[in-house]
């Protein structure tokens, strides 16, 4: 039976498409400024099943990005603001959460217990291209989000796969790699062909394999995440059972 909380859904898409996001898998792996959002919006649309993946808690830097950033959540750890609110939303959730930081050797058991559509919302670069690999060894459908640093038009946001990018310093350098590698990069990701700011570029200290970020405006991330989840929803409406 579909909950009443849905009803406006069901009357866009009907219960035969509603059943099937119901019933669907979802991994996102990072609840930033675009995890955040998008998880919120995949549990709005009625995902029955979400795997949430973050070792953060919430800095006040964050604040100006990241829906599970605010005063009163501030070092608390973000898998579980996110679980708080997408509970609220829907207490028939089943939510699972993952409270710690992914290294690139435990991808491979990440997506080990199966999923039908896992978001890729890391923003380090040696991470993120492990997990696409590894979805890409065992033909687990994805998408992944590049750089939202640096831009400031939501216009020139695009789904599009990863050879067809530009003037994303971040697509590019992992899609340099991965070629270097024999990794095949025809894969989807949201990206910005909008020119990067470079001088809002900051070195960090490199720690969790994060060596630098470009400065990032509320709604720019947002952006990602609304088209990322956008994506995967209407991917699995369309996978018949």
């Amino acid at each position: 039976m579909i909950p009443h909380w849905l009803e406006r859904t069901v009357l866009l898409v009907g219960p035969e498409r509603l059943e099937r996001l119901i019933g669907a898998r979802v991994l996102v792996v990072g609840l930033g400024g675009v995890g955040s959002f998008a998880a919120e919006f995949l549990g709005r649309a009625g995902i029955g099943r979400l795997t949430l993946v973050d070792g953060d808690s919430v800095d006040p830097t964050n604040k100006n990005r990241q829906l599970v950033a605010l005063d009163s959540t501030v070092g608390l750890p973000k898998t579980e603001v996110m679980r708080a609110r997408l509970m609220d939303i829907n207490p028939e959730l089943d939510l699972h959460i993952i409270a710690h930081f992914q290294e690139p050797d435990d991808m491979e058991r990440l997506i080990a217990d199966g999923y039908d559509y896992v978001l890729d919302c890391i923003d380090s670069i040696q991470p993120k291209q492990l997990l696409i690999e590894t979805c890409q060894r065992a033909g687990v459908r994805f998408i992944s989000a590049m750089g939202a640093g640096g831009k400031t038009d939501p216009e020139r946001v695009r789904i599009t796969r990863m050879n067809q990018t530009k003037n994303c310093p971040f697509a590019q350098q992992i899609r340099r790699t991965m070629r270097r590698q024999g990794h095949p990069v025809d894969f989807w990701v949201v990206s910005s062909d909008e020119e990067t700011e470079r001088n809002s570029l900051r070195l960090t200290d490199g720690s969790r394999y994060k060596k630098s970020f470009y400065g990032t405006i509320s709604f720019m991330p947002a952006q990602f995440g609304l088209l990322m989840a956008a994506h995967v929803i209407r991917e699995l409406m369309a996978t018949e059972p």
